[in-house]
């Protein structure tokens, strides 16, 4: 039995819900998400909320239970708070700004790197190593960073790099002589 399946997903005011047998869309202040579920479980708008039932016992109805319900509500949650990720540049010389809609980033690397900010997403630079990424979708919240971070991921001897705010850094020692 899904613990997390088992819970409604509560609908807040100004939130709007249209559902049809395999899709789900929600509207809310920050915009609208939408997504298809599996057809191993069920969605049902009722008055405490969404509530998500698996179709039968199988193995993978069970699993997809919890998983569609915290979608849904990670769906919720975006359209009425939105996602962010911060990412702190650590090096001598690394620096982030943006550039119109692209960000600029001087990585330590022969030429500077520029992302393109997708749709949905918006990218602000409060100071020159701190980066915030922030938008409705979690999931491309998430992929934007770790694209972000994949330029130069830090690195465990002087610990330079783009990290995520709050990340620990293992450091390992140096060469002996």
């Amino acid at each position: 039995m899904s613990r997390i399946g088992k819970l409604p997903v509560a609908l807040p005011s100004g939130v709007t819900v249209t559902l049809t047998d395999t899709d789900l869309t929600v509207k809310g202040p920050k915009g609208e998400l939408s997504m298809s579920f599996v057809s191993d479980v069920t969605v049902a708008q009722g008055e405490d909320g969404l509530t998500v039932t698996p179709v039968d016992e199988t193995k993978r109805a069970r699993a997809m239970w919890g998983m569609q319900r915290a979608l849904i509500a990670n769906l919720v949650e975006g359209v009425v708070k939105g996602f962010e990720k911060d990412l702190e540049l650590v090096g001598v010389g690394y620096r982030a700004q943006m550039q119109g809609k692209d960000l600029k980033l001087s990585l330590g690397l022969s030429h500077d790197v520029i992302y393109p900010t997708p749709d949905g997403i918006t990218i602000t630079v409060a100071k020159p190593t701190e980066v915030k990424i922030a938008g409705a979708d979690k999931q491309k919240v998430g992929q934007v960073a770790a694209e972000i971070r994949r330029f130069r991921p830090p690195e465990p001897y002087k610990g330079k790099g783009i990290k995520y705010a709050g990340e620990y850094i293992r450091r390992k020692e140096g060469k002996k002589k």
